[in-house]
C-alpha cells in the first residue's frame, strides 16, 4: 500500500469543563480483546504510514473499554474503546453523565465465537440446544424445570463424544459473552422448550417484564464446574485448554484461524465456522464488531480522525485488505461507514 501523508490536525482547545488544556500526541485506545488484534495491525501500520505516533492498544475487554471511554473528557482520558458487542443504553447514560455527550459508532466488520477443543481430541457437531442442555442450570425435563446433572456430552446428545463435560466460556465483562448468551445459550433454552416453562412460572408485572425475567433464567449456567468463566483473553482460554484436554473452550474465529495447529473446531448447526459462511450468513453464530470514538476528542487528539478514516478503508478493512487475511469478515456496507466517519457523523439512538 502506497504510504499517505495527511496534515496533522490542528490542536484545538475544548470547553473549560473538559479539563483539556494540551493534546496528547498519541491516540489511546482500550476494550476489546477480540477487536484487540485488528485494532493493533491498523495501529502499526498507522504509524507507519502516517507523520504521528503509533496509537496505544490495550485490552481488557468490551464492557470495561467502554467503561473507560464514558469516564469523561480529557487528556487523560482514553480516545477509543474497541467493542465485540454493541454499546448499551447504560454505557450511554454514564458518558452524558460524563459531559460526553457525542459517540462515533464504527463498525468494523463481523467475526464469529467457535467452540474448539484439542486438536488431536474428538470431533464435535453442536447445536445451540446441546450447549444449552450441557451448561445451563437447570434445563427442561418431561415438561418440567429440573436441575441440570449430566457429566457427559453423550449423554446430552448420543451423537457427541463421550467425554465429560468441561466448557471455558467467557467471562461476562466480554463482548463475546453477550452473544454466547443470547445467540447460543438462549436460542438453546427456547429450542428445547426450557423457556416456554421459565416464562410460565416468570414473575413480573406485565409480558415484556416476564419474558425478561424467563430470558434471565435462561442465562443462569451450572457452576459445578462444569462451565468456567475466563476473564481473560483467549489465549487464557487456550492456555487452560492445553492443561485440560478435555475441554471445549469458546474462541473467536480469528483466534482459532491463527491457533489451528493447537485446535478443532466444532461445527454449529452443521455448519462449519468460516469467513465466507459468515459473510453469507450460514453460521448462526456470528456478531458484528465495533469501535466507538469520543468526538470531543476529534481536531484535539492529534491523528484521531485520520486513524478512524484509515481503519475503515478499502485498503486496511476492505475484503482484500490485512484485516480480511487475519480473519475479519468485511462489512458489506464499509462504504456507508465510510461515509459517517468522513461527516464525523454521532450515533443516533439505540433502536
Amino acid at each position: 500500500m502506497t504510504p499517505i501523508k495527511l496534515t496533522v490536525s490542528a490542536l484545538a482547545v475544548l470547553a473549560a469543563s473538559t479539563s483539556l488544556a494540551a493534546a496528547r500526541d498519541q491516540i489511546q485506545i482500550t476494550g476489546s480483546s477480540t477487536v484487540l488484534p485488528y485494532s493493533t495491525i491498523v495501529a502499526e501500520a498507522f504509524g507507519e504510514n502516517f507523520d504521528f505516533p503509533t496509537p496505544v492498544v490495550e485490552g481488557g475487554g468490551s464492557g470495561a473499554g467502554r467503561k473507560k471511554l464514558c469516564e469523561g473528557v480529557g487528556e487523560n482520558t482514553v480516545d477509543i474503546a474497541n467493542s465485540s458487542s454493541r454499546i448499551s443504553q447504560s454505557d450511554i447514560d454514564l458518558c452524558k453523565a460524563n459531559g460526553i455527550e457525542e459517540i462515533m459508532e464504527v463498525r468494523i466488520g463481523y467475526d464469529g465465537i467457535v467452540f474448539a477443543s484439542d486438536v488431536n481430541g474428538p470431533d464435535f457437531a453442536l447445536t445451540p440446544s446441546d450447549v444449552y442442555l450441557a451448561l445451563a442450570a437447570k434445563v427442561a425435563k418431561d415438561g418440567a424445570i429440573v436441575d441440570n446433572a449430566v457429566a457427559t456430552w453423550a449423554e446430552v446428545n448420543a451423537a457427541l463424544p463421550a467425554q465429560d463435560i468441561l466448557t471455558l466460556v467467557p467471562g461476562t465483562k466480554h463482548g463475546t459473552r453477550e452473544v454466547f448468551d443470547i445467540k447460543v445459550i438462549e436460542a438453546g433454552c427456547k429450542d428445547t422448550g426450557a423457556y416456554d416453562l421459565f416464562l410460565a412460572a416468570a414473575a413480573g408485572a406485565d409480558e415484556k417484564e416476564k419474558k425478561g425475567n424467563a430470558s434471565k433464567a435462561c442465562l443462569e449456567l451450572r457452576t459445578d464446574g462444569k462451565s468456567i468463566d475466563i476473564d481473560g483473553d483467549y489465549t487464557e482460554t487456550l492456555a487452560r485448554l492445553e492443561t485440560d484436554k478435555k475441554a471445549v473452550g469458546v474462541f473467536g474465529l480469528s483466534f482459532y484461524q491463527n491457533n489451528t495447529d493447537k485446535l478443532k473446531v466444532a461445527t454449529m448447526s452443521g455448519v462449519v465456522p468460516s469467513t465466507e459462511s459468515i459473510a453469507s450468513g450460514d453460521y448462526p453464530v456470528s456478531r458484528p464488531l465495533y469501535f466507538y470514538v469520543k468526538k470531543a476528542h476529534i481536531g484535539v487528539i492529534p491523528g484521531l480522525k485520520e486513524y478512524i478514516e484509515f481503519f475503515v478503508s478499502d485498503d486496511i478493512a476492505g475484503p482484500d485488505g490485512p484485516l480480511a487475511a487475519y480473519g475479519l469478515v468485511s462489512d458489506p456496507e464499509l462504504k456507508a461507514t465510510q461515509e459517517a466517519v468522513a461527516a464525523e457523523t454521532p450515533m443516533g439512538p439505540l433502536e
